[in-house]
């Protein structure tokens, strides 16, 4: 198992009170957050704002552009400081694909215990960030730095989309298939990394998933058939579905046996789970329907926090077939988890 660069500094893990998108705040908690700002202006360029919690905002730019801008950081998911800060990358820029875009540059956000870890162990962060950025053909242009108790690492990027192709997480239709890019997992996976439980395979696992760049967004913008798309992360499967069944005002069905990352599923049935997972629970359970007699570890998978998790995608039936041979050749699943349903927004899981 991969270690911190110096033996005598703690884990990375060990000085975060959460790690990845398990730091969310929780939805419900969110929510009562915001309920008090004040309702934005309109303004006629902003074709995506704060209405719908989508994954960035996107402006008008002129006829042909449109800017994606978004931010995302988060204390660490594993001990690593160069896979740490690959994975808080490759998260940040998916919010980009997730809008249909194609990344330009990214900015650093960098909050670190500077008594703590070491100068190289910092560097180590910064430099998988880059590293991950540097695969998407940007630079890291800049950023802002700060001592902190916890370490935090994480980016703004902003990127290009035409704005008649913009990918939203409100625009499914009823009769869309679902389809998930990503197995499900990482959260379970770095549960049982930070509890010393997790074998060289299941960390190989949780580090493919969440450093593959979801670069497939960008194809699919303005692609026939291809109605919402949203990325999988902190609130899990059921959470983000459910933001797009209230985007759509639509019933979304999801199949209580999606994909699975390598090495999840006895760990689930071993009871190892994150608390974010039953944050998640207690914040949106009212508007979930499941089955009678689901085993409580497939709730608790459903509602794991993906940290750099997949894309969601509403595809016309009859497009689905090509959506899956494009995301194929991108070196993606595209397994579908659901379909969309005419009826009130929640989500309805079906054994």
């Amino acid at each position: 198992m991969t270690t911190p660069e110096s033996p005598a500094e703690p884990r990375l893990t060990s000085l975060a009170h959460g790690g990845g998108c398990g730091c969310k705040i929780a939805p419900a908690l969110l929510q009562d957050i915001l309920k008090g700002m004040p309702q934005a202006v309109p303004f006629a360029d902003l074709l995506v704002g704060t209405e719908t919690s989508d994954d960035a905002a996107v402006w008008r730019l002129n006829d042909t552009q449109a800017l994606v801008a978004t931010t995302d950081f988060f204390m660490p998911v594993v001990d690593d400081p160069f896979d740490f800060g690959r994975i808080a990358a490759t998260n940040a820029l998916s919010d980009v694909y997730a809008m249909g875009g194609t990344p330009i540059f990214a900015l650093a956000l960098v909050g670190m215990p500077v008594n703590v870890l070491s100068t190289a162990t910092i560097g180590r962060i910064l430099e998988g960030g880059a590293s991950v950025c540097a695969a998407a053909g940007i630079p890291v242009a800049g950023g802002h730095s700060i001592d902190s108790f916890e370490p935090i690492y994480g980016l703004v990027a902003l990127g290009l989309v035409h704005p008649d192709q913009v990918l939203t997480n409100r625009g499914a239709r009823a009769g869309d298939v679902l389809l998930l890019t990503k197995p499900l997992g990482v959260g379970v996976l770095s549960a049982a990394l930070k509890q010393e439980k997790l074998d060289e395979a299941g960390y190989a696992a949780l580090i493919a998933s969440s450093t593959r760049l979801n670069t497939l967004g960008a194809k699919l913008s303005g692609r026939p058939g291809v109605h919402a798309v949203t990325d999988v992360t902190g609130f899990g499967l059921l959470g983000h579905a459910l933001e797009m069944a209230r985007g759509t005002a639509a019933t979304i069905e999801i199949t209580a046996r999606p994909p699975l990352l390598s090495g999840v599923l006895p760990l689930l049935q071993a009871g190892v789970r994150t608390g974010a997972s039953t944050r998640n629970w207690a914040s949106y359970g009212a508007d979930i329907d499941l089955p009678d007699g689901l085993e409580p570890w497939r709730r608790d998978l459903l509602t794991d926090p993906q940290t750099s998790g997949g894309l969601l995608i509403a595809v016309a039936e009859a497009d689905a077939p090509a959506v899956r041979a494009l995301a194929s050749a991108e070196g993606f699943t595209a397994e579908p988890v659901g379909r969309v349903l005419e009826g009130p927004p929640r989500i309805r899981v079906v054994a």
